[in-house]
Order: structure tokens, then sequence, then C-alpha cells
């Protein structure tokens, strides 16, 4: 993709940021209607029935303008049987996934529409499977609506802010184990399984608010568990609809646990439940009777290091309700299992040095048949596959070098395919199954790749960086489109390293992408490195950091960087690095810990003590600062002021509910009485993505002419 420079258009940061000239189109809010052949979809703020053999709109579900005057519809959901529709405008978000929100009822049939409740903003509204009825939460209660006669029955009754939660989660589960609708349906529709969080002991974090200038700055207090300290207490109740009963499940005798998942197996009487230990080196699997709560442990896992529930989040009970399947990292590569409901193991399905990152299905028929994507060509790669619940007839549906994922069908006769690969912005295919029949080309963003031939954008030139310990390191570089090899360039590092993530791919790169192609027009040459700790490359690699974050992940970045400071065109006295959130904690380690190799860095948002951070994220990787303090303080930059030499700019937002505004306070206190020189700046109010006015592209050009003064 590396274009002539002659008349092409050079980057600005208001393409970058205000014009989103390089976001490409895509194919969302996309819902399989139950006989395969059509899916909906919001189209012009009309929910709309599309034929997937023509990928054309045939029928008008919603009309937008049913809705009060200039009112958007940001979502929806069908009920199973396709009689009425759940409209959802008005959404105000709280945290990461948390909102509140209108939801209007709609029938199908009778044309008749209705609020679903008038009594307040609701969250989370989900019909009942037999579509008869709808639950949401609303002030930290649990309620549901029978939608005959729109009567509102109340479930809970003792929910209550900073104190307890029914239904829906707490701040840390919510952002760590990835989900806020913390209720569930059973199967016919005569049960409600649902989270109750007491949050009463757990420590508030007192988070100022400056309300654009208002006379005093607001209080606003939450309940935020930092490692080490008192988490909410879980308990897990079912409740009965006919008779209004509410059943505990037993989860044991030690409360100081966690309870990451909840689904209901295909029997309606038994219920499904995932423990952790506070370590989360224990998963455990209950299955619990929905009419007496008793419970028994089916399955146990133990690990030297941890698990990652969100990234082994695969469970899957089959239809002949004597299977279930999961995936783990247990033989040191993430595969799939399947196992009797007894939860002794029937067969490993997939097994080699690469990883199934995502189990996208299973074709629960006669054959069962299981779809996933792994990285079986490349841990820079993502490929679709296919193999029976016999561990045969394995195939590889993806042909080209790049990134998949696959939206399948309920039914498993259609899918929508996305590709990207590192000079195509994503293709959205509809194909049919099981012969992986090409049906059509949905989107191409085909405008964008017109787009991107105008400007001077240069492509990714990969390369492995290898350590003195035979450990290889992936990367890529940036180089100006009229580099000379004869010259030498300045340097900027960018990186997250965080446990389990990935910079480098074969994939099409967003966000900061294009900020770097910024510099690369202004003579600099970015370079991008995943060190150990980073994922895709198996348990070991991953796991490394284990009761130590920041060790390994500086001394690869530092060594990452002399390496690149010897080739003959990096300029090795202007190397910089920068990052954000972990990446924000790593260019502050790497500027102060490798002070003699980077001249300048730059961190955005950081964690600079993990002992400010969330118990469930840090206890994961560290262990309890009562059980490890030397893993929490031997590489907090705290730690490490007095090492600084180069450049140093330090940004964070003040309303960031996630990395407290309090890590950089702290680190700047510590820089200040170490007598350190450096550069700050802050965003009022702002959120950890600095989300929302013109904050982010303020940032980008802070950013850019930091750099450019000072690298």
């Amino acid at each position: 993709m590396t274009q002539s420079a002659i008349s092409q258009k050079r980057i600005t940061i208001d393409d970058v940021f205000g014009k989103n000239t390089f976001s490409p189109k895509r194919v969302s809010g996309v819902n399989w209607m139950n006989d395969g052949k059509y899916y909906s979809a919001i189209n012009d703020n009309n929910v709309v029935k599309v034929d997937v053999t023509t990928g054309q709109a045939v029928e008008t579900i919603f009309d937008g303008d049913l809705l009060p005057s200039g009112t958007r519809l940001s979502a929806y959901q069908l009920s199973a049987d396709e009689k009425k529709i759940l409209i959802l405008t008005q959404r105000e978000m709280i945290y990461r996934r948390s909102f509140t929100a209108d939801y209007t009822v709609f029938d199908l049939e009778t044309k008749k529409i209705s609020p679903l409740s008038e009594g307040g903003k609701q969250s989370y509204a989900t019909f009942s499977p037999d579509g008869t009825k709808v639950a949401f939460v609303r002030e930290n209660n649990l309620f549901y609506v029978n939608l005959d006669d729109m009567s509102e029955v109340q479930v809970t009754d003792d929910g209550k802010f900073n104190h307890i939660i029914n239904g829906s989660t707490d701040w840390v589960y919510e952002e760590e184990f990835g989900f806020v609708k913390a209720f569930f349906w059973s199967p016919d529709s005569k049960k409600i399984a649902y989270y109750k969080f007491d949050e009463s002991e757990v420590p508030e974090y007192n988070m100022q608010l400056w309300n654009h200038g208002a006379l005093y700055p607001q209080d606003y207090r939450f309940k935020y568990p930092k490692a080490g300290e008192k988490n909410s207490t879980i308990a897990i109740k079912i409740y009965h609809l006919n008779n209004k009963q509410i059943v505990d499940v037993p989860l044991g005798s030690e409360t100081d646990i966690y309870i990451p998942r909840v689904m209901w197996t295909k029997n309606p009487d038994l219920l499904s439940v995932r423990r952790m230990n506070r370590l989360q080196n224990q998963i455990e699997i209950l299955h619990a009777d929905a009419k007496s709560g008793k419970s028994e442990v089916v399955y146990t896992e133990k690990s030297d290091t941890y698990i990652d529930i969100n990234y082994c989040n695969d469970l899957t009970y089959l239809s002949d309700g004597e299977h279930f399947v999961r995936t783990s990292e247990k033989d040191g590569y993430k595969h799939i299992y399947v196992h009797n409901m007894d939860g002794s193991e029937a067969l490993q399905l997939t097994k080699g040095e690469w990883e199934v990152t995502k189990l996208v299905g299973i074709s629960d028929g006669k054959k069962p048949i299981a779809y996933y994507i792994s990285t079986e060509v490349s841990p820079l790669e993502r490929h679709l596959y296919r193999i029976d619940l016999k561990g045969k007839k394995k195939e590889k549906l993806s042909a080209k070098s790049g990134m998949y994922s696959v939206d399948m069908s309920p039914d498993f006769q259609y899918f929508i395919e996305t590709y990207n690969a590192v000079d195509a912005p994503g293709t959205y295919t509809l194909y049919k199954a099981p012969k992986n029949e090409s049906i059509k080309v949905l989107e191409d963003n085909s405008e964008l790749k017109s787009t991107l031939e105008e400007y001077d954008i240069v492509t990714k030139e990969f390369f492995t960086i290898s350590l003195d310990n035979d450990v290889e390191l992936n990367a890529y570089m940036l180089k100006p489109t009229d580099f000379d090899s004869t010259k030498q360039y300045p340097l900027l590092v960018y990186q997250y390293s965080g446990p389990g993530s990935q910079n480098v791919s074969k994939g099409w790169s967003g966000g900061h992408f294009f900020m770097h192609q910024y510099l690369v027009q202004q003579g600099y040459i970015v370079a991008v490195v995943d060190p150990r700790g980073t994922g895709f490359k198996g348990k070991a690699f991953k796991h490394i950091t284990y009761k130590q974050l920041g060790k390994y992940e500086t001394e690869d970045q530092i060594a990452a960087a002399k390496y690149m400071s010897s080739l003959d065109y990096i300029d090795a006295s202007r190397i910089g690095i920068w990052g954000w959130s972990y990446g924000g904690y790593m260019s502050s380690l790497c500027i102060m810990k490798g002070a003699d190799v980077f001249k300048t860095a730059v961190a955005m948002a950081p964690v600079t003590t993990w002992r400010f951070y969330d118990s469930i994220y840090t206890e994961r990787y560290l262990q309890r600062p009562q059980d490890n303090a030397s893993g929490y303080d031997d590489n907090s930059p705290i730690n490490h002021v007095d090492k600084l030499k180069g450049n140093f700019l330090l940004v964070h937002g003040t309303g960031d509910d996630n990395v407290h505004f309090q890590n950089s306070v702290a680190l700047q206190d510590a820089l200040i009485q170490s007598g350190k020189q450096f550069s700050s700046f802050y965003y009022p109010d702002k959120n950890h993505g600095l989300r929302g006015g013109n904050d982010r592209g303020h940032f980008y050009q802070l950013f850019a002419n930091y750099i450019m003064n000072n690298l």
C-alpha cells in the first residue's frame, strides 16, 4: 500500500480525529431471523428485514417515525417468536458498558406501541424466551413486565446505590468480567436467575467532577475495590414467577470468591454457575437445581499461574443433554474440549502449538460441527475452521492472509464473514454454509480504499527481534515514503504490552495507526512491538509476567529499542516511546529504567502503581499486595523516578473511573520530590478514553507537538 509521494495528500490531525477520514464502514446491528433466510438490521432509524440471498431490505419491521420527533433508535431486540420488538432509545452511559435507557414495545401484529415502563429509565431489558414478558433493572432492582396487559412486577426491593445491586453488576465485574446484565431467563420462561451484589463494605473512591466550571465541584463516590481490598459479597438467586419464591444457590462457605459466569443449561431446571477463587487460579463449574438450589461441582481446573476467564470464556451445552463444550489453556495453548455432563473429559477436540481464539458456535444436530477461529496459520493471523465433535473432518474455510471473524446464523445455514488485512479495511461477505458459498458482498469499503489511494500512506514492514534468551518478539515498522537507508531517522515506539494483548498483526489497524502515519510524514519511523506477556503465542509466553507485571515487558521494550538503535538508519540518540493505559504504565517505566536508551516518553492515563488498580484485574496477575508486595512495588514507576533523564509528558483525564487520576497525581508528586523536570496535562472530567467533545483530537495535537519538539 506504499504510495508515491507525487501529488498525494498529506494526513492532518483533523483527518484522524475530526473528519474521521479513515474510518471504515461496518455492517452492524445484524440479528438473524428464525427461518435463516432473513436477518434484521438498523437502517436510517428503521429496523428492516433483509433477504440473506440478495442482501436487500424486503420489509420495514419498525418505522422510526413512530418514535417521538428527533428520537434516534439506538438498539433493538426481536422476541423469539418475532411477534414483538423492543426498541431502545435515549441511552445514557454510566461506565464502560452500563447504561440507562427508554424502552418501547411494539407489537408487529396489532401495531400497538407502548412504553415498557412509566416508572423511570430502565437498563438491559430482555424478552423472555416465550416472548410474553420483558425483564429489566431499575435503580438496582429487578423487574419484569407482563406484555399481555403491561402489568409490572417488582422482583426485588432492597436495591440501593453503593450498597445492594440486583440483576446488574458492580463496577469491577462490569470492567473486568465484561458484563452488566446479571439476570437470565430460564429456557421455559418460568424462572429468572440473577446476581445479588452486596457492596456495602467495599471502599469508596471519590472522583471529583468539575462540571464545566460549576461553583463547587461534585463529589462522585462509587464502590471501587482496589487490589487487596474488600470485594462485594455475591449471591446467585432463582426467582420462580408462578409463586414468587426465591431460591438461593449455595456457593460454598468461602465468600471471598468470584462468580464470573452464570447461564442456563438446555434443561430449564438446571443452572450452570462458574466459581473462581479470589486469586483466580482455580475455576469450578457448578450445576444447580432450580427448585431446591442444591448444587454440585462437576468440573475443577487449577493453574500454577492464573485462569483467564475472559479469554477462555466459551461454554456450550449440547441439546443431547449429555455433553458440554468449553475452552482451556491447560495444555499450554487455548483449545476446545468436550465434556460429559458429569464433568469428565470426553475429548480434546483441537490440539497443537496454536490457539483457538474463539469458538464461533456448534451446529448441534445429528452430526454436530464446531466452527472456530484460530492462529494455526500464524499468531499474526486469524482463520476460520470447522471440525466435527469426534475430532474428525477438520477443514479450513478461509483463504487469504489476514484476519477473519464470523457472525453465524443460529441454524448454521448462513454466516457473515468479516475480513481485513494490512492493506484492506473490512470486507463483509454473506456466505451459505456448509458449502462455504459466497452469496453477496455486503460492504467492501471501496470508498475508503479510494480515499487511501489519495493519501501518502505507508504499509507495515514486519520483522522479529531475537532476544538473548531465544525469545522472538513480533514487531513492525512504518517508514517514510521517501525512506533513504543512508540517512538516520528518529524512532518512536508504540506499545500497549498488557497481558494477552496484541498490537502486531496482519490485520487492518485503526485508532492510533493513522496518528502514526501523520508522524511518519513528519520524518519519523514508528515501530510497534509486542513483548513477552502479550497474547496468542501460547500460555508460557503470556504467563511469564505472572507476579511481576512490568518486569519482562520493560526488559523487552528496552532490548527491542537497543536492537533498532543498532540499525544504520536509526538515530540512536532520538528514540522515544509512548502508550495509553497499560501502555502509559510501560512508557513511564521505560523512560526511567531505560533512561540511557529512550530520549522521550509520553504516558496517557497510566497505572503508576498497581496498588491503585482494581482487585480482579490486578490480583489475577500479581496476587494480592499482602501476598506479593515486591511484585507491586519493584516495577512501579513511582519507585524509579530518580532514574528519569529524558523528556516526559504525563497526561490523564480527571474523570477516569477506571485508571484513576490518582495514579498521575502520585507519580507527579514523586517526580517533584525527586527534583525532576517533566510536562503534564489533564483533561477535566474526561474518562479513560477521552471520549466526547474535542478532547481526543486535542490530545493528538498535544502529543504530536510534544514528539516533534522533543524527539
